[in-house]
């Protein structure tokens, strides 16, 4: 059995001294003791005798004449947790595996590529989806069948484990011939699968159908998109806001009820802040408890643009909340993001967040803990498994009104009891958390808190942003520049994909324009070009997933299919028509145009499955609206806020000089405005200019 802390648990196998351990990881150990990834650590200690993916494994497949067990997961996946405690800890199982299959772990998250080829051949395979992602294929790495989360006994309709792997294991010795016959005919559904549809540059109409097919799905009642599970797409509230005032406003009234109801909900942690996976419910009230990095710089991301929408502060406070746990909770000393943190703890999923009226009042005082429980929907007979998930039935005003408190003074009490009961949360056994930094998600936080700063002022947001950006050049940066993907315990591996280089780039984009500091734009021109460089198809074909100096799956993925992630091809793209914007380099707006016709045939047939690419190309063929600001950077603090207060999507910020032919006048910071292809009279008060952006925004 396991320790009941997973954080301790890892550390030990972390900081073990692995040197005197033979390559299998001799008999208290398997091969994934060698192992960065915390995910792989987890499983180091089974009965199975796994590989970590790599020739080594499929060389001894092809000898011994034996299929591949492959199963991908991530440190922070409940059912992951289950299947390992229920089959890959039992040693009858781990038998039937090690007799028949050669076993191979993987980390969905070092390895995006195996986890998107072999999840799209389960769903071409099932119909569905999901982790821990079981696929059983040839040494060729060719798949023959596919399945998610497998019982020890049969349940439910599905096999017991040990009976599909003996069947399983009798068709490769009795009907091998098919099984390889299936797998090829895999593979060719899946090549046909990445071959994007070209088209033109879209037109305004698809994305205002894609807009109405959002409001299709969308939840009139409870907000967001979608039956249960209900998961929050920040990608959609950001898409939405650029179309806000079609249909009546429609757009803007989906996006704040989603955020309203999501802050209000279970699937926020009210304590602790920062947003759960999904909410298994219509109602956001029961979540999936793990939380990842990507859904706290979406979501905040979203937030702030709502805020500079609508003026109303309670979204830039779930970005401001969302950003407190992430620096407290989810930053490495060094300066890197961590991943994300298990939904599980103790073995039982989302122990650390629930709560008992009993415990509420011991903490809080009677009459005190009595109010909290009333505010909070604590009850004895509770809504999850006995106990209570904390969440906001009404909003905080609402319920003073109700209750007969002042607001203001509601408030305050709240802050207070959050900070006692957070205190008492503090000493339970908590989630674990996974540690490894990833480039690409690091990209996302770094967008996400430079636009923080630039709307708030925040300077923690901006040194917070510099840290990561600083840990990525120093640590995951190869020698010659290459960027990595995975860090974890002093060890950096694996060659960074495209979403590695497109998501970071990104965040540079937007660290330039919250200080207009030229070596981010640098950094970020470079880096654009090495993506370039490393993933453009021999035509110009779009942009590959994997770089050309990688290992090569049986098919080399081409998709601007986004998922809770925007594709890595639509990041791409949108960097490139910004960076050409702030530049004036044409090359990146035509490279950002092959991306876009590579793929909008695909797009014109399915517009929601590839929101983010529809959104650069809106941006790209939208008037561009330039602020150009002149003089002393330290002085330009009120013009700044002037800029960034506001919802702009098209903006394109710079400084200028005299040299340039921006001069500062009279030595005043200065403002120069181009849009709709006019340029204006230069601006020298923060007021004026944000009267003109009013103005020029359709605001004002």
């Amino acid at each position: 059995m396991h320790d009941k802390d997973e954080n301790e648990r890892i550390r030990r196998l972390v900081e073990l001294d692995r040197s005197s351990l033979p390559p299998d990881g001799g008999p208290e150990f398997n091969r994934l003791i060698f192992a960065t990834s915390p995910y792989l650590l987890q499983h180091a200690d089974n009965p199975v005798d796994w590989y970590p993916w790599g020739e080594e494994a499929f060389a001894r497949a092809a000898a011994e004449e034996k299929p591949v067990f492959l199963s991908i997961g991530y440190a922070t996946c409940h059912w992951c947790h289950v299947m390992e405690h229920e089959s890959f800890e039992d040693r009858e199982v781990a038998a039937v595996f090690n007799r028949s299959f050669v076993c191979i772990k993987v980390d969905r998250e070092e390895r995006p590529d195996i986890d998107e080829q072999y999840m799209a051949v389960a769903q071409l395979m099932t119909g569905s989806g999901g982790w821990p992602l079981n696929i059983f294929m040839t040494p060729e790495k060719k798949p023959f069948y596919a399945a998610t989360y497998l019982p020890r006994t049969p349940r439910m309709g599905m096999p017991g484990i040990i009976a599909l792997l003996e069947r399983v294991a009798e068709l490769w010795s009795t009907r091998r011939r098919e099984l390889q016959a299936d797998a090829g005919t895999a593979i060719e559904a899946l090549a046909r699968q990445y071959q994007p549809r070209p088209g033109g540059l879209p037109d305004e109409a698809l994305a205002r159908a894609a807009c109405r097919q959002l409001a299709k799905i969308y939840d009139s009642q409870w907000g967001g998109f979608g039956s249960e599970p209900k998961f929050p797409m920040p990608l959609y509230l950001s898409f939405l806001l650029r179309f806000r005032q079609e249909d009546g406003g429609a757009p803007l009234a989906m996006v704040e009820q989603t955020l309203k109801t999501m802050r209000r909900g279970g699937v926020y942690d009210q304590l602790g802040f920062g947003f759960h996976r999904y909410a298994v419910d219509r109602q956001w009230l029961v979540p999936h408890f793990e939380k990842m990095l990507y859904d706290q710089a979406l979501i905040a991301i979203a937030s702030l643009e709502t805020f500079q929408v609508t003026g109303t502060a309670g979204y830039r406070q779930v970005a401001t909340e969302t950003f407190a746990y992430v620096l407290g909770e989810m930053t490495a000393p060094s300066g890197g993001f961590f991943s994300g943190q298990d939904a599980d703890t103790e073995g039982e999923e989302g122990t650390c967040y629930l709560w008992t009226p009993d415990e509420i009042v011991a903490a809080l005082g009677h009459d005190e803990g009595e109010l909290f429980c009333r505010l909070f929907g604590v009850t004895t007979k509770g809504n999850f498994e006995g106990k209570n998930i904390l969440h906001l039935p009404l909003p905080p005003e609402e319920f003073a009104v109700r209750e007969g408190i002042l607001p203001r003074l509601l408030l305050a009490d709240l802050e207070r009891w959050r900070q006692t009961l957070l205190a008492l949360r503090s000493r339970r056994i908590r989630p674990f958390r996974d540690e490894k930094v990833l480039t690409a998600w690091n990209g996302l936080m770094i967008a996400a808190l430079a636009r923080g700063y630039a709307l708030t002022g925040e300077g923690s947001y901006l040194a917070a942003a510099r840290r990561a950006a600083d840990f990525i050049a120093t640590q995951l940066t190869t020698p010659d520049g290459r960027l990595l993907r995975s860090f974890h315990r002093g060890e950096a591996a694996i060659p960074g994909f495209l979403e590695d280089y497109a998501f970071l780039v990104w965040g540079l984009i937007e660290l330039h324009q919250a200080t207009l500091d030229e070596a981010d734009l640098d950094r970020a021109r470079h880096l654009a070009g090495e993506m370039l460089r490393l993933f453009a198809g021999p035509n110009g074909e779009g942009l590959y997933a994997t770089g050309l100096d990688s290992e090569q799956l049986p098919v080399r993925q081409l998709s601007a299919r986004d998922g809770v992630l925007p594709s890595g091809n639509s990041v791409a793209a949108f960097d490139l028509f910004r960076l050409g914007r702030i530049t004036g380099d044409d090359g990146y707006l035509k490279a950002g145009e092959e991306i876009v016709r590579t793929f909008m045939g695909t797009v014109a047939g399915q517009p929601l499955a590839s929101l983010h690419l529809l959104a650069a190309a809106h941006y790209h063929q939208g008037q561009e609206l330039t602020v150009t600001l002149a003089g002393d950077r330290a002085a330009l603090g009120e013009m700044f806020q002037a800029v960034h207060r506001r919802f702009l999507p098209q903006l394109v910020l710079r400084h200028g000089d005299e040299e340039g032919g921006y001069p500062a006048v009279d030595g005043r910071p200065t403002a120069y405005v181009c849009a709709a292809g006019a340029c204006r009279p230069p601006l020298t008060g923060a007021g004026e200019l944000g009267r003109l952006l009013d103005e020029l925004a359709g605001m004002g």
